[in-house]
Formats: structure tokens, sequence, C-alpha cells
């Protein structure tokens, strides 16, 4: 099912469950756009402990960058390396609070899947990554709410290497995202 004729689907998921590499991957396979995490790039570079602040402006280029690539491109489909569903958890599980306009952004978005990586991949502790361990599982279970309540569709994309990809594809064929040639 696409919507107009761009289909937009998001890769998302705790930390360290795949989600750049699958995002990657398949926009490869796909030979069309991908939104890297800004999240990441904003936080490795930030020159203190991130704020409340720093996330709201994560999820204005978010939004951003969303808006600005849907003016861009009217076909295909555009796969975004975790999105404003993350962002709004974020806020409100580390901070508490999460302003109105995120929320209202996210209910007037056009998503047309989310493929939500399982935690099935080993943790792999960097410099940025907070939440591993039991907290991975209570964020999957929060995402996956979250989206739901939204009414978004989604599949949890479970497997390794190859197969989590396979396990992509079949999802998103079963959601009327078909290559038509490799």
């Amino acid at each position: 099912m696409l919507t107009n004729n761009l289909a937009r689907v998001v890769i998302t998921g705790p930390e360290s469950t795949g989600k750049t590499a699958l995002a990657k991957a398949l926009s490869e396979k796909w030979g069309s756009l991908w939104i890297p995490e800004y999240a990441r790039q904003y936080v490795e570079n930030l020159d203190h402990p991130y704020n409340y602040d720093d996330v709201v402006a994560i999820a204005e280029h978010q939004i951003a960058e969303e808006i600005g690539v849907g003016s861009r491109i009217r076909q295909g489909v555009i796969f975004f390396d975790t999105w404003l569903i993350i962002t709004k958890v974020w806020l409100e599980v580390v901070f508490g609070k999460c302003p109105e306009w995120i929320t209202d952004h996210i209910r007037s978005s056009k998503i047309d899947l989310f493929l939500v990586c399982n935690t099935d991949l080993p943790w792999v502790a960097d410099a940025v990554r907070e939440n591993g361990g039991e907290k991975r599982e209570q964020l999957l279970q929060i995402y996956c709410d979250e989206i739901r309540s939204y009414g978004f569709p989604y599949e949890i994309i479970t497997g390794f290497g190859p197969v989590r990809m396979e396990n992509a594809m079949m999802a998103l064929s079963k959601h009327g995202l078909n290559r038509t040639s490799d």
C-alpha cells in the first residue's frame, strides 16, 4: 500500500538491533533513498551530556528532513533509519514530557510501514548507547505500543545477517511493497 506514489518505511527498534545496517541494505536493494539516523550524529558531536533541548532539536531536524525529502521525491520508497516515535519515547522516558507538536506531527504523518528490529542481535556497547539488557526489551514493547497507538502498520524483524534482510523483504512484500526488478 503506497501513500500517493511514495512509500515511507521506517526501520526502528531499540539500540543495537541492526537498524542502520538494515536501512542501508534495503535502500541498496531497492536502489532508493535512505535517511540516516540523526540522533546518533548529533549526540556524538555534543560537548556536553544531551539535554531536553538537544532532543527537541533532534526532533525538529527529523521533521525538516522528512518534509524536505518528501517534497523532492514523488515516487519510490524512502527508508528512514529510526524516526520521530523513537524521539518521542526518548523525551518521555528520559525527561517525562514531550512537546505536543511532536505528537501532532506523528499523528499526521504518512508512514506506510514500520519495520521494528527485534532484540535478537547481541548488545554492542558504544559511547552513545544507554539501554542494554532488560531496558532494551522494555523499549521494544514501548515502541510497538506507540506505533500501534497511532494505527501504523508494523512488522517485527528477526534473524541474523541475510535472514534478517530476507525477513524484512517478506514484510515489505506482505504490505504491498514489492521490488519490480533485481
